[in-house]
């Protein structure tokens, strides 16, 4: 006890007393709780190491933090974090009959929800769950569920027989000394629900058998009209004396009704974040100011400009502009555009989108009837906010979206908060639903919840992510082992990839057949299908080609480049085509590897080699970013300036002209410094987005 100084006595239980102690170390307010194990039963014992046991396994911000335990006076100490703002059941009690908004429901329900799933997790019941060990901090916002003295840790998914718990929140199959497993929990969970609606419990009786009674018959009273249809399905939904029938933790969070205090919700910290409060933005027309070169070398000197973007003499500019290429529109064609700033963009075979500062998605879409010149086409935009687009409405009006990926036939998105969500075709399983279905609106991949999203990548058929814990997850159609599990299986929900120990993935890319990963160390692994040696896992040097017995055609798990330099140099930026790959080294300089069929390695038509190739006609630039479409690459230097070479057909280049294999500038309609924010290739289709320089103005 040298540690700690006692303050004051803050409860008395069944097993002991509990303190509130003052660490001297760092004067940090800290709950002890000494628990006497002389006069113990042997069962009591076991009780408080179980505690003990329980407590170092919790590690979330939603569950009260395990300090140490010792021994001190013939009795058990344990150490743990202390919550100011007292009980959820004071909380109650002291709004009276005043009930809560549904906001302020939810906003506890998901943090007790996100408690709940952490301990699941570790195959642990709490068996325990009600308002009175629900403890929340000094502002009264942040959840923190406690007391795990009768929990117990599951050592499979087997039941769980004896009856233990507060009897108000007992479950049906309980009382009947039926087996139970986590669903149990799940009935607590929605009489502390319904306790947050309604300001009393669910089931209460004079004696214990009129209370068995009334569980086992599951009747209780409506909670009040004021609060939504949903949050009253939700409540019966948990409250369904058919355990199997009750929803599991992840299911309830991928409700429509938890989905906005689920956003709204710092898991890390259990913060809460205010909603972003924005007006409605308008359309902006494009207007040409005249053709001038992707490179800009002068006019980027800032002296006399106006750093607030217009002048006396001047234009305000744009907050961005996005130009599209490709399936015959044969020079860069700039998209109409909402007055914000579009950071990054991603296209598939029919689809482009983007996505805004503010977290925005958009969409341009290729309007039904056309004049079929593509000179003159125009898109239409579409807008996934706010009240624009009524399936999308309730969810992504919730959502700031951090990233997006198109896939021809699906789409990708992850929020701030670090959740995955994806809709579209669910063939192959590539939705990660764990089945095949379609989806039309955007749904929270389940499986992952609990894990922070930190990159994603869509091929046309699988998805990879990386997680902030450079964990790798892959899914989708596995075929030339492209998922990088070590078969060819596929697979319709999230599968973790094991890489090598020494390997720490900080951004994963998916091609047609095969995946990259790009390490910490930017280093490259891949996997799946390497004809052409577009993966660099030949065993070759800088100018010998390989030896037969030193060519792969396919690997079913992620293995290093050995193609120099690949394997030697450290690499920047890396992207993957059809059936040739791009790396940008740390240096600038630029190497392609794989077929060169239409010149897309940058070299003439003439060259055949599975050796990397270095682009001799970007020597001078320094490139910044690289990416690859069906036959052709996109370069864009570090001065803003943008390359393409390969297959021109159908505009694939930007411009008229067939295949080529010199690097050569596409000209932007931008009269004004600019920087290349984002550019995305998906087969013959390029979308890139641009953004001018602060303080620049447009002429008049």
């Amino acid at each position: 006890m040298e540690k700690y100084q006692k303050i004051r006595v803050v409860g008395r239980g069944a097993f002991g007393i509990v303190h509130l102690c003052l660490r001297k170390a760092d004067q940090k307010l800290v709950i002890l709780k000494q628990i006497p194990v002389e006069q113990m039963t042997k069962d009591e014992r076991l009780a408080a190491q179980n505690e003990c046991q329980v407590l170092k396994l919790l590690n979330h911000p939603n569950i009260i933090e395990y300090y140490e335990n010792f021994l001190e006076d013939k009795a058990l100490m344990i150490a743990m974090e202390y919550a100011p703002g007292g009980t959820l059941a004071e909380y109650i009690q002291k709004r009276c009959n005043s009930l809560l908004d549904e906001d302020t429901i939810l906003h506890f329900f998901v943090q007790i929800v996100l408690a709940l799933h952490h301990v699941h997790s570790k195959l642990i019941l709490h068996r325990d769950l009600k308002t009175q060990n629900i403890l929340l901090d000094k502002h009264q916002m942040i959840v923190k569920i406690g007391d795990f003295g009768i929990s117990k840790i599951l050592s499979s998914k087997s039941k769980a027989y004896t009856v233990v718990g507060t009897p108000c929140y007992i479950s049906p199959e309980l009382c009947e000394g039926k087996p139970y497993n986590q669903k149990s929990d799940i009935w607590a969970l929605g009489c502390v629900l319904y306790e947050l609606a309604s300001l009393k419990r669910a089931f209460e009786a004079a004696n214990l058998p009129a209370l068995v009674l009334k569980i086992m018959s599951g009747t209780f009273a409506p909670i009040s009209d004021r609060y939504s249809p949903e949050l009253r399905q939700l409540i019966l939904s948990l409250l369904n004396l058919d355990p199997s029938k009750r929803p599991q933790l992840n299911e309830i969070m991928a409700q429509r009704i938890c989905i906005r205090a689920l956003m709204n919700l710092y898991t890390d910290i259990g913060s809460v974040k205010m909603r972003r409060v924005e007006k409605p933005l308008a359309i902006v027309t494009p207007v040409s100011h005249g053709r001038v070169g992707g490179r800009v070398t002068s006019g980027r000197s800032r002296g006399g400009l106006n750093n607030s973007g217009s002048g006396k003499s001047g234009i305000p500019l744009p907050l961005s502009s996005v130009y599209s290429w490709g399936s015959g529109i044969l020079s860069p064609l700039r998209l109409p555009m909402l007055n914000t700033e579009v950071v990054q963009v991603s296209a598939g075979r029919t689809q482009k989108a983007g996505v805004t500062k503010s977290g925005r998605l958009i969409m341009w879409e290729k309007p039904q009837v056309t004049s079929g010149k593509y000179d003159i086409f125009k898109f239409h935009i579409v807008v996934y906010h706010n009240r624009t687009i009524s399936q999308y409405d309730y969810i992504l009006q919730y959502i700031t979206i951090l990233y997006l990926r198109v896939s021809d036939i699906f789409f990708a998105l992850f929020s701030d908060r670090g959740i995955i969500m994806t809709f579209g075709s669910g063939s192959n399983g590539c939705l990660g639903h764990s089945n095949f279905n379609d989806v039309t609106q955007p749904k929270i991949v389940e499986a992952l919840l609990g894990y922070e999203i930190l990159q994603v990548s869509c091929g046309a058929s699988h998805i990879l992510v990386v997680t902030n814990d450079r964990e790798v997850f892959a899914w989708g159609r596995g075929d030339n082992g492209r998922l990088g599990l070590g078969t060819q299986d596929s697979h319709n929900c999230p599968q973790q990839v094991l890489i090598a120990s020494e390997h720490e993935a900080q951004k994963v890319l998916c091609g047609i057949d095969c995946s990259m990963i790009l390490t910490s160390k930017n280093q490259i692994l891949s996997c799946g299908n390497n004809r052409f040696n577009k993966l660099g896992l030949d065993k070759i040097s800088l100018v010998e080609e390989p030896s037969p017995q030193n060519q792969v055609e396919e690997v079913h798990v992620f293995t290093p480049v050995q193609s120099a330099p690949l394997n030697q140099e450290q690499i920047a930026c890396v992207d993957i085509g059809t059936a040739h790959s791009a790396a940008v080294m740390e240096t600038g300089e630029c190497y392609t590897f794989g077929s060169n069929q239409h010149g897309q390695l940058g070299a003439s038509t003439r060259r055949s080699s599975r050796v990397p190739y270095l682009v001799p006609g970007l020597q001078g630039v320094k490139v910044t970013i690289v990416t690859c479409g069906d036959a052709f690459t996109v370069a864009i230097g570090a001065e803003g300036e943008v390359y393409t070479w390969g297959k021109g057909a159908r505009g694939r280049l930007g411009r008229k002209e067939e295949d080529s294999g010199i690097p050569k500038l596409v000209q932007l309609e931008e009269s004004h410094p600019y920087v290349v924010t984002s550019v995305a290739c998906c087969h013959g289709n390029t979308l890139l987005a641009v953004k001018p320089l602060v303080g620049e103005t447009i002429p008049r």
